[in-house]
């Protein structure tokens, strides 16, 4: 069988080559999304969450965007083995992403909701669990530019950190809400925050999981280190 041809070839690379940069654009997108919603729900500013929803839109656009190039790759150039895979990873990742942003416009919208309450403890731990799933997400992306699986993993193998942290907050607002009956509200937005975050670092596990496909061929077959010991409340 016949190699194709090297202008052939070269296209597709160059091609891949935009379309992971387009990833990486999306990626740094939802980074700031997530930057934004953490500094709203420390701010207290409905103004901000205003702006954070609104953005939302720009990640819907570049998911879009990344769908039509992988689709137009796929007719045009019909990919297969590593190549087809490369393509599948930045559609998969694309959709994640997305689903990151909608997370974190979903924790703005709330911190703005909870504007007019008195601070909760929660507030002021529920941070820490979006700088370290902010970092999650940054980690694996940073392992799907570089190809790096080793890396993958070390997100996807801490994924109980996560659930860790989460489940000591969900029962820390929960001890909350029987203290102060009238703090319910706010306390049941409060909860709604942590999961939002909680996902967004399932999410960052997704991708992981998906630069282990691209790389190595085969999937993740161990089950997920998981640490959740809420009883599914939010």
């Amino acid at each position: 069988m016949r190699n194709p041809a090297p202008h052939i070839v070269s296209a597709f690379e160059d091609a891949m080559k935009r379309l992971k940069a387009s990833i990486v654009q999306m990626a740094g997108a939802a980074e700031t999304q997530i930057d934004e919603a953490l500094a709203c729900l420390a701010q207290r500013n409905p103004d901000l969450a205003k702006v954070i929803v609104a953005s939302d839109a720009r990640l819907d656009s570049f998911e879009h965007e990344i769908e039509a190039n992988c689709m137009r790759m796929l007719v045009l150039r019909q990919p297969v083995a590593d190549d087809l895979r490369e393509v599948i990873a930045a559609l998969k990742i694309a959709g994640n992403l997305e689903r990151v942003g909608d997370h974190a416009a979903n924790t703005a919208r709330r911190a703005a909701a909870i504007a007019g309450y008195p601070e909760s403890p929660a507030t002021h731990t529920l941070p820490n669990l979006g700088r370290l799933v902010r970092q999650r997400l940054t980690t694996a992306v940073d392992a799907y530019v570089d190809g790096d699986v080793e890396l993958a993993l070390s997100v996807w193998r801490t994924d109980d950190e996560v659930d860790e942290l989460y489940s000591s907050l969900c029962e820390g607002i929960m001890r909350s809400a029987e203290r102060e009956p009238e703090m319910f509200t706010p306390n049941m937005h409060l909860l709604f925050i942590a999961k939002s975050l909680e996902r967004i670092g399932d999410h960052a596990t997704n991708i992981a999981e998906v630069v282990h496909f691209v790389s190595t061929g085969r999937p993740l077959l161990e089950e997920r280190p998981k640490a959740d010991h809420t009883q599914d409340t939010v």
